[in-house]
């Protein structure tokens, strides 16, 4: 059977309910007050520690990758400068190359007496081949010496690859042979810079 309504039970809980509903509230503030949205504190302080430390190597992988690039970039100029420098441009190759080594060896007191050449393609590279130069000479041991010395010191870069030297029966002069190594250019050096992906400079 229904229970009967008596309004005087609905005034006596209402203040209950209240009660309750403020404690409820209660809870739920103090637990966003100990635990907000996004963390404590102490948390939010670590997130943002954590993130200056990540923001500080990508600061340093930065910096790391400039320096890099400014080396790669020193090292292709240097590289275009040392083949402008000391390799020959296909024109005036073989002309160059018997004018620079005869001057040497006058300089030197050296008598040339012949030059041969064998040109092979260097592996790995269409622009560039390699001279081999065969010359036979003629001078005193002291000549010899100041000859080697000239082409130490040459303006090209001049490779001996093998040096040999015989005397003559009855004189102090030598039957000298040496065979160097020489390179050429097979494009000017502004084409050659420019398939290197530098620059003509």
């Amino acid at each position: 059977m229904p229970k009967p309504f008596k309004l005087g039970e609905i005034k006596l809980d209402l203040p209950r309910g209240i009660v309750l509903l403020l404690l409820v509230l209660n809870l739920v503030a103090g637990w966003f007050v100990f635990s907000p949205f996004g963390g404590s504190a102490q948390d939010m302080e670590a997130q943002l520690s954590a993130l200056r430390g990540q923001a500080k190597e990508r600061r340093v992988s930065l910096d790391r990758t400039k320096k890099l690039t400014a080396n790669m970039d020193r090292g292709r100029k240097e590289g275009d400068d040392f083949v402008g420098a000391y390799f020959l441009s296909r024109p005036t190759t073989y002309s160059t190359v018997v004018d620079e080594v005869s001057s040497m060896a006058k300089r030197a007191g050296v008598r040339v007496k012949e030059h041969g050449f064998v040109e092979d393609p260097v592996e790995g590279s269409d622009e560039m081949s390699m001279l081999s130069i065969n010359g036979n000479y003629e001078g005193t041991y002291a000549d010899l010496l100041h000859f080697l010395r000239e082409v130490d010191i040459a303006p090209r870069l001049v490779i001996i690859e093998a040096l040999s030297a015989s005397p003559q029966q009855g004189s102090g002069v030598l039957n000298i042979n040496m065979r160097a190594n020489t390179f050429i250019r097979e494009a000017p050096l502004a084409l050659v810079v420019a398939q290197n992906g530098g620059g003509a400079r």
